[in-house]
């Protein structure tokens, strides 16, 4: 089953967990359009990267919004050793050959993130930007929030470049605060942003209400 690209569409946006099995290659599509210009130094050129990305996803730690039975949005976490974005090392090797691969394992350990005790990280949330201002993002952070409380985690931790500031203030009023911002200014030239800001909200805390979409 695959999946096309929505029009504006007038049904309800669904939430469920979980990539549908003949979605993976949208998923990576809609990843890859919120996220290409940052990890674009490591997995370029793109059709490469949607390609890698399609072969390494781990389709239990996502949830994806539908609407009118389309794919349009998801949000990946990591829990349990386990991200959304998997591949080893020596599969980047193999697709990027061992020459070309090794420079780009040096730049994806730059986005490695390791959960403390108790901690879900959330990895980045990708909508559809035909619907983007229905509430899809604010959809797919309560979902993450839900499997957060079951996993028994005290909160749920990300991190946003200073390049997304629309990003950050859906975050903001979805609950989550500030704890540390880390100064990259070396990163500005090769990846597009100089800045990274850790965010956390505890688990329980509920974002405002309003959550359904038309």
């Amino acid at each position: 089953m695959g999946f096309d690209a929505p029009d504006t569409g007038t049904g309800p946006v669904t939430v469920r967990r979980g990539i549908p099995e003949g979605a993976e290659r949208r998923v990576a599509e809609l990843y890859w359009d919120a996220f290409g210009r940052k990890l674009g130094p490591a997995l370029n050129p793109p059709d490469k990267a949607v390609s890698f990305l399609t072969a390494h996803l781990n389709a239990d730690r996502a949830v994806c919004a539908f609407l009118d039975g389309q794919l349009v949005g998801l949000a990946g976490y990591q829990l349990g050793g386990r991200a959304l974005t998997g591949g080893s090392a020596a599969a980047v090797l193999r697709a990027y050959g061992h020459l070309r691969g090794l420079h780009r394992l040096l730049l994806l350990a730059l986005f490695e993130r390791h959960p403390a005790p108790g901690q879900l990280v959330m990895d980045g949330i990708a909508v559809d930007p035909d619907i983007r201002g229905r509430g899809v993002g604010s959809l797919l952070i309560e979902e993450v929030a839900a499997v957060a409380a079951e996993q028994d985690c005290r909160e749920i931790r990300l991190d946003v470049i200073d390049t997304n500031p629309r990003a950050r203030a859906l975050y903001e009023r979805r609950g989550f605060t500030a704890v540390r911002i880390e100064h990259t200014p070396w990163l500005r030239g090769l990846m597009g942003f100089g800045a990274v800001t850790t965010m956390h909200r505890p688990v329980g805390a509920n974002g405002p209400r309003g959550l359904n979409t038309p």
